[in-house]
């Protein structure tokens, strides 16, 4: 009497029809998500068919139903099945996983007869810019460019410069503190006293760097910003020593045109005092540019830059210096509001903001 085997060809048949469903054929022309999705049902088939809980694994326990003498047959038979649908699965998946591995390889794969890609170079700051032309400048009228450290102590920040405790001035260049009794340098005339204490007198320095105020964030205010600062001191310096060299040194970077004026003023490390201005290197001095009030000056014809004067008699004796046989001027100058001028900026918070599409302009 020949075995029942219609429970394992009807498993057979059901599983024709699924494979059917699969559309491997395809395979070859499938994208990645496409073959990725043919493999995840591919390997759920797997697991409906071949796996422990498959029911192909629920017939063999029909084995001890059948006849003694049928068992052996009825084993063989759902093996023979297990084999082929085995069979199937396992071609089937490898070529969905070749096809995978192709599409990744052509997509990872490199020409290596492609021209390469330039790294992006880097440029200078607009605010690095302006400070290299200005030091140029004084470099080739005999300066030294001086620095030194940015978080100083009381006396080199306020005293040295005849800023006692208790002085006004203090108020209006407050800086930042720490709990040890240093400061952030609130200007960088601490370098000129470093400077003098150092290297002695005749001296004539340029001292750029950046300087902290507890100013509050604005269009034209930032609590950390750049100062340049000159200083001259030798046998015999006067006031026209003074306006000569910043006359000198705006004409090279502005044009010979440029004209400078000095209005009194008040500050307590140099006496007298005068803060200085320079004609609009737009309008050149008229106020009007293409036939409109001038921006950059404001229509005034006059860019107003910084502070100077003759070096204090008690700057130079801080420093063991005699004001009766040795005078001095010194200036200075925030680079901040000059960059903005010179490069057409509207707010100098731009320049601390890392803004990529705005310090790509200065190329």
């Amino acid at each position: 009497m020949a075995i029942d085997t219609t429970p394992i060809q009807a498993v057979k048949d059901k599983f024709d029809q699924d494979i059917g469903r699969l559309d491997v054929a395809s395979v070859e022309a499938a994208s990645l998500p496409e073959a990725t999705e043919l493999l995840a049902q591919a390997n759920e088939l797997k697991i409906r068919y071949t796996g422990k809980r498959s029911e192909l694994a629920g017939l063999m326990k029909m084995v001890g139903a059948q006849a003694p003498e049928d068992r052996a047959a009825f084993g063989q038979a759902i093996q023979a099945v297990d084999r082929e649908i085995s069979g199937v699965l396992t071609d089937t998946i490898e070529q969905i996983e070749s096809r995978i591995t192709s599409i990744k390889i052509e997509a990872e794969r490199v020409d290596v007869t492609i021209p390469g890609r330039r790294p992006r170079t880097g440029h200078l700051h607009p605010i690095t810019i302006l400070r290299q032309r200005i030091e140029d400048i004084f470099v080739s009228m005999g300066y030294a460019i001086e620095d030194d450290r940015e978080i100083e102590t009381d006396y080199y920040n306020f005293d040295a410069l005849n800023i006692p405790e208790g002085h006004p001035a203090r108020e209006s260049q407050d800086t930042f503190y720490t709990t040890d009794g240093f400061a952030l340098r609130s200007q960088t005339s601490t370098v000129q006293i470093r400077a003098m204490e150092r290297r002695g007198v005749p001296i004539r320095i340029i001292a750029p760097g950046k300087v902290y105020r507890r100013d509050t964030p604005d269009m034209t205010h930032v609590p950390m910003f750049h100062q340049v600062e000159g200083l001259c001191v030798d046998r015999g310096i006067t006031m026209a020593h003074l306006k000569g060299t910043v006359t000198e040194w705006l004409k090279r970077l502005f044009g010979d045109d440029t004209v400078t004026r000095f209005r009194p003023s008040y500050f307590p490390f140099t006496e007298p005092s005068a803060e200085f201005d320079f004609s609009c290197f737009v309008c050149h001095g008229s106020g009007t540019s293409n036939g409109e009030r001038c921006r950059p000056c404001k229509g005034s014809g006059w860019i107003e830059l910084g502070g100077s004067g003759m070096v204090h008699p008690n700057v130079l004796r801080a420093v063991g210096v005699d004001p009766s046989v040795y005078s001095g001027f010194a200036f200075g100058f925030g680079l901040e509001r000059m960059a903005a001028m010179t490069f057409n900026i509207d707010d100098i918070r731009h320049m601390f903001e890392n803004d990529v599409r705005f310090l790509e302009q200065f190329r």
